[in-house]
């Protein structure tokens, strides 16, 4: 049962390197639809995690992904502060200032 729990975290792992890649493009509406898939498949995970725990190494295994995945959102985030800047401010109607 171990090796169905990792595959959740690998799957996600996949997806976060896939949202990273399109940010890295500009493709926000790809990486929305992919946010949205990771949204399911950390709800599937939730349901899955209730398993026995799993093995030392499948643990260690696991938490090297979490840290991938973790590095992963930080860039995105990083990529994405200028895009979600200039989309508040056509929310807003205030006009672009340039530093």
């Amino acid at each position: 049962m171990s090796t169905n729990l990792l595959n959740y975290y690998e799957t996600i792992e996949k997806a976060s390197q896939d949202m990273l890649e399109a940010a890295r493009t500009g493709n926000w509406d790809q990486v929305v639809k992919l946010e949205g898939a990771c949204v399911v498949l950390i709800s599937q995970l939730k349901h899955a995690a209730g398993t026995p725990p799993l093995t030392p190494d499948a643990a260690q295994l696991k938490s090297r992904i979490m840290q991938r995945i973790l590095i992963n959102d930080a860039e995105i985030r990083t990529l994405a502060e200028p895009w979600l800047e200039e989309f508040d401010h056509m929310l807003s109607g205030r006009p672009k200032t340039l530093h």
